[in-house]
């Protein structure tokens, strides 16, 4: 068995696949796994793939032009996914896209299709909420900051909405789990940062106005708040526990929510 090693990324992973592709090793003895995860196999074979812009774009090449756009989009929100497994599942799936054309996609009975099928639906459900959940504070600068901390690496599919919506303001979503920022200047486009530390993290926190709208939570739940009809089960079933500690209002609340 020959094991190509991935970086965690998109660019990372189809790399992976081209070399495990033109290795001509036959797909059964091939398998792709990211860099850092998993047990070293006793007998195999490990090779670096190396990140290329060459190789990354003969396979989005291949991806549109044998299976089409929608299947180059879940091969995207499969790259974003927690998953270890991922990058194999994703080199499984395309040896059927790549054969069956674009209604691979809907062909789930197969365990490869499906599995890049579920990474999907938990990436994009994951990035929905977000987009629900996610709380700006304003720093002394003017710049709109939300600190959010998801499973998935979805930061970079939120960024399309609030570049709609906030498009005249200077705004950054910091994912504090992976330390990488969406950062937006006002009328202009978006780009991805990695910090590498958390020094941004302290920066982004430091003088916010989130201490304001905490007050203002404070005393819009104790107007509105009936003692005798509160039910935590339903609250946290529309909103889940682990969203609260990147919400402004409810920063203050989040360890007597939790009981």
């Amino acid at each position: 068995m020959t094991i190509f090693l991935c970086e965690d990324s998109l660019e990372g992973i189809l790399c992976g696949v081209y070399d495990a592709w033109m290795s001509r090793l036959g797909h059964a003895n091939v398998a792709l796994e990211l860099e850092g995860t998993g047990n070293l196999r006793m007998f195999a074979r490990y090779c670096p793939a190396e990140v290329t812009k060459e190789k990354t774009d003969k396979v989005i090449a291949a991806i549109y032009g044998k299976a089409g756009q929608r299947v180059y989009e879940m091969v995207f929100r499969a790259s974003l996914s927690r998953e270890e497994e991922k990058a194999d599942r994703i080199y499984r799936f395309l040896v059927y896209a790549l054969n069956c054309g674009s209604k691979v996609a809907d062909m789930l009975q197969i365990p490869a299709v499906y599995e890049v099928f579920h990474m999907n639906r938990n990436v994009a459900n994951e990035a929905h909420l977000l987009i629900e959940f996610a709380r700006f504070s304003e720093t002394s600068d003017g710049v709109l900051v939300s600190v959010v901390g998801p499973k998935n690496d979805v930061t970079i599919l939120m960024a399309p909405h609030f570049a709609d919506r906030l498009s005249g303001e200077n705004w950054i979503i910091y994912d504090e789990g992976r330390r990488k920022g969406i950062v937006h200047r006002a009328g202009d486009g978006w780009i991805v940062v990695k910090t590498g530390d958390d020094a941004w993290r302290e920066q982004l926190r430091k003088g916010t106005d989130q201490e304001k709208f905490e007050n203002l939570w404070k005393t819009f739940h104790s107007s509105i708040a009936i003692e005798e009809r509160r039910n935590y089960v339903c609250q946290r079933g529309h909103l889940p526990l682990r969203f609260r500690p990147y919400m402004t209002e409810f920063e203050s609340y989040v360890h007597w929510q939790c009981h």
